[in-house]
């Protein structure tokens, strides 16, 4: 579990694919201070098991599925990633409650300046967009931000100067992709009302061409 704050920003030394599976090495810094073998590692708000590492990097492995449904495929050498460690009960949650199970790949639509701050719209999934409220909260990259505006196709968010110094929101642009986590309370909400039969089920996927293709396997 995370707090979609992140700590710093590493840069990816190698994605690496092989008949074994594939592994992603980071260099890093300050989140290598207590990181361990076994360790859950947010990257770019993906959730990963650290498999090995040093006092310059680490390394995760990334299953297929996680390839497909994620930014993750496309990152290459030199690209800069959000990293958090897992969240320790005792500290403070300065974000909210990330699981690092990311919903879906949404794309930024826009960016404009208003004030000191980035306003950015990100195009999104409706399986994101059914539980984003306004002033509600939405991981973003990793990133904890408060959903300002919702529409049927896009959340709104704004990124204070801080935030665009200390992550990789500050270098994104309109076209680029973004994984996104919904708020984990929508969801369990949701459950209970369906168990209680005051919510439709929620209904499964249509398995077409568009389906395939933003997953890659098109």
């Amino acid at each position: 579990m995370f707090t979609g704050i992140v700590e710093e920003m590493g840069v990816v030394k190698a994605l690496e694919h092989s008949p074994s599976g594939t592994r992603l090495t980071i260099l890093a810094s300050t989140i290598l201070d207590d990181l361990a073998v076994g360790a859950s590692i947010s990257v770019d708000g993906v959730c990963l098991t650290v498999v090995a590492r040093n006092d310059q990097e680490f390394s995760v492995n990334v299953s297929s599925e996680t390839l497909s449904v994620t930014t993750l495929g496309k990152l290459k050498a030199g690209r800069p990633v959000n990293l958090e460690r897992a969240m320790r009960i005792n500290e403070r949650i300065g974000g909210h409650l990330v699981a690092g199970h990311v919903d879906g790949v949404g794309s930024i639509r826009d960016r404009r300046q208003e004030g000191n701050a980035i306003v950015l719209t990100i195009e999104a999934p409706k399986e994101v967009l059914r539980y984003c409220v306004s002033k509600g909260s939405i991981t973003v990259d990793g990133i904890s931000l408060t959903s300002n505006e919702v529409s049927e196709r896009s959340v709104t968010v704004a990124i204070i100067p801080h935030t665009a110094k200390i992550t990789t929101l500050g270098l994104k642009h309109p076209g680029d992709p973004v994984n996104l986590e919904s708020d984990l309370i929508g969801k369990y909400v949701e459950r209970l009302l369906q168990e209680r039969e005051q919510l439709p089920p929620k209904s499964a996927p249509v398995i077409d061409r568009e389906y395939l293709q933003k997953r890659g396997l098109l």
